[in-house]
C-alpha cells in the first residue's frame, strides 16, 4: 500500500497529485532542482491508501522538514502535459491535484533534503509572485495575490 498513485493508461500516465502552498511575507515557497528550469509546488505523490490530508502533511515534512497543519483546500487542477523526467519523458501524463493551504509557523525555517525520482537535489525557494521566473502552476502567480476562501477548479491542457 506505498504505491504513488501513477498508473500507466494507454501510452500515457495518470498521477494524483498533492500541493502545497506555504506563504510567508508575500512570497510562497516553491521546489527547483538541478534538471528543471522551473519551479513546482512542494508536494507530490498521494500514495495508494492515503488521503490527500494525509499525504500533503507527509509530503511538506519530506520536504521541508517541518511537521505542517492543513488551513483549507484552496485549488484542484486537472492538467494535461508532456513528462520531462527520465521515467515519463515525452510521455502524455494527466495530472490531478490538490492544492492545501498550509498553516506556517512563525519560526519555519525550512530545510531540503529531497530528491528527485533520477536523483536530482531539489532546493527550496522563496518566490515572490511579481518574479519572473517559471513556476508551475501557473495559476499561482494570480490567484494567490488575492485568495478567497472557496475552492477552485483549474484545468490545463498542453496536449
Amino acid at each position: 500500500m506505498n504505491k504513488d498513485m501513477c498508473v500507466a493508461c494507454d501510452d500515457g500516465i495518470l498521477n494524483i497529485r498533492v500541493g502545497a502552498i506555504i506563504m510567508k511575507d508575500g512570497k510562497i515557497l516553491m521546489v527547483g532542482n538541478e534538471r528543471a528550469n522551473y519551479f513546482y509546488s512542494v508536494g507530490g505523490r498521494i500514495k495508494f491508501g492515503e488521503t490527500a490530508e494525509e499525504a500533503i502533511v507527509r509530503e511538506v515534512f519530506e520536504e521541508t522538514g517541518v511537521k505542517m497543519e492543513i488551513e483549507r483546500l484552496g485549488f484542484v487542477h486537472e492538467n494535461y502535459f508532456y513528462g520531462d523526467a527520465p521515467s515519463n519523458l515525452g510521455k502524455l501524463i494527466y495530472e490531478i491535484s490538490f492544492f492545501f493551504y498550509m498553516k506556517v509557523p512563525s519560526d519555519f525555517a525550512p530545510i531540503s533534503e529531497s530528491f528527485t525520482e533520477d536523483n536530482s537535489k531539489e532546493h527550496l525557494k522563496w518566490v515572490s509572485l511579481d518574479e519572473n521566473i517559471k513556476m508551475y502552476p501557473e495559476f499561482f502567480r494570480t490567484e494567490l495575490k488575492y485568495p478567497t476562501d472557496t475552492v477552485k477548479h483549474f484545468i490545463k491542457d498542453e496536449r
